[in-house]
C-alpha cells in the first residue's frame, strides 16, 4: 500500500516553516523532509505528533494511492 504525503500543501496553506515544525514535534529537519518528499513513512509516534500539532486526522495528511 502506498501513500502520498500532503504536508507540503498543508505547510504552504498555513505558512509553516519545515525547520520550526520539526523542532515542535521532536524530529530532525532531514527526517521531516524525507517524510514530506515521500522518501519515508513516519513511525506511529511521529505520525501521531504531526496530526496532533496540525489538528488534522491522518487521512487528511496521507492519502492512500
Amino acid at each position: 500500500m502506498q501513500f502520498k504525503c500532503r504536508l507540503k500543501i498543508i505547510f504552504a496553506e498555513r505558512d509553516i516553516k519545515q525547520g520550526d515544525f520539526a523542532k515542535r514535534i521532536g524530529i530532525s529537519q532531514a527526517a521531516l523532509s524525507a517524510i514530506m518528499n515521500n522518501r519515508s513513512l513516519p513511525s506511529f509516534p511521529v505520525a501521531y505528533a504531526i496530526c496532533e500539532e496540525l489538528g488534522l486526522p491522518i487521512n487528511e495528511i496521507w492519502i492512500k494511492q
